[in-house]
């Protein structure tokens, strides 16, 4: 039985739930879990890409929980998959059409961003339905599974970006699920190091830790392997533990060293810049300034121009570096490079490091390149 609309407005007052949850056909509104995290399971896959398409904003009464979501990914540590014949099925003209518009909407300019995620999204509400409604053959299915895994991961990186980590997490569970239907388990444990990397950006270097490990437990190509043992050992320096974040390091270095250039497409950006970055990242947490700088500055340079938001990223980390060694005329100069490239490249997750280090600037205003920055942040 269906309640009216009035019904379920009183079912949601009495969950504790905001009145702007009811934006989608009953029951589909309904949270799956007061943890926020689906369980991982043969039927869950339509269930996560449902709950991660609800648009409420969920921020003010639903956080992801921890242990579900470190529950989520030991679940996955310990699963068999088996790989579905991908060999294209006979018929699926939407199923082609769906696939080709996503490769293009994703390698859109990101000036366009706003659009193309509107229609991402819409694209993703298509393939749920199809899982959810039609019949198909295996070949059809891991189709669609790995259409939703490369849709939501998408998405999820968009949300978080944009500062909405737990829409975010959402995308990339519902990835995770999917990923794991269509048996690519290299995609699964990158979904999962994601998941980390956003928990280490909001200072739980423990869940970072966790989540890392268990996806080491998988992941087989090296291109992987090596992003995993990367943001490793960024999480351990963040927790002063050099041993373990050393050997991460060198494990990242031997790994991206036997990656050929067959490599998954979500991780095939990933190169000799980004490990000299983030290998001097972690050195600098670690105390070891002068060799960290001389990492970050080759990483820097190494970067091709279409990988501009990361290398705003980048700048943003060594303008908050310089701020700590007393180095504020070169902090202003970084800092002024990275706000002008994250607006060039809409880039608002950049943006907020650079604001976050304004009130850091405001006694150096008689700094050489201070009041510039200062003036270019406000305009």
């Amino acid at each position: 039985m269906r309640p009216d609309e009035h019904s379920q407005t009183y079912l949601a007052e009495a969950l504790g739930l905001p009145a702007g949850i009811i934006d989608a056909p009953w029951p589909d509104w309904l949270p799956q879990s007061d943890t926020g995290v689906t369980p991982l399971g043969p039927h869950a896959t339509v269930t996560a890409l449902k709950e991660a398409l609800r648009t409420v904003d969920r921020r003010s009464f639903l956080a992801v929980s921890s242990t579900a979501l470190t529950a989520l990914t030991a679940d996955w540590a310990a699963a068999s998959s088996t790989r579905a014949s991908a060999q294209p099925s006979e018929g699926e003209d939407l199923v082609e059409v769906l696939e080709a518009t996503t490769r293009q909407l994703t390698a859109a300019d990101p000036a366009h961003h706003p659009h193309t995620t509107r229609l991402l999204r819409e694209h993703l509400a298509t393939v749920t339905d199809l899982l959810d409604n039609g019949r198909h053959t295996t070949a059809t299915r891991h189709r669609l599974h790995t259409l939703a895994a490369s849709i939501a991961h998408t998405l999820a990186w968009r949300r978080f970006d944009s500062g909405d980590n737990a829409h975010a997490a959402q995308y990339w569970i519902a990835a995770l699920h999917n990923s794991h239907a269509a048996g690519d388990i290299d995609r699964g444990a990158g979904l999962i190091s994601d998941l980390a990397y956003q928990a280490a950006w909001r200072g739980d270097h423990a869940l970072a830790e966790q989540l890392l490990t268990h996806a080491l437990t998988r992941a087989a190509h090296p291109a992987a392997r090596s992003l995993l043992h990367l943001r490793l050992a960024r999480t351990h320096a963040a927790r002063h533990e050099p041993r373990p974040a050393l050997r991460a390091l060198a494990a990242a270095e031997k790994h991206l060293g036997q990656a050929r250039g067959d490599r998954p497409a979500w991780c095939d950006w990933l190169s000799d810049a980004d490990l000299a970055v983030d290998s001097g990242q972690t050195l600098l947490d670690l105390g070891d300034t002068a060799r960290a700088h001389q990492l970050i500055t080759t990483g820097e340079h190494l970067l091709p121009a279409t990988r501009d938001k990361t290398r705003g990223i980048f700048l943003a980390y060594q303008a908050a570096n310089y701020l700590d060694q007393k180095e504020p005329e070169l902090a202003a100069a970084a800092a002024t490079q990275s706000l002008l490239l994250a607006r060039r490249t809409h880039a608002p997750r950049c943006t907020r490091l650079i604001e976050d280090l304004l009130p850091r600037f405001q006694p150096h205003q008689h700094t050489p390149g201070v009041q510039k920055l200062l003036h270019l942040a406000a305009a």
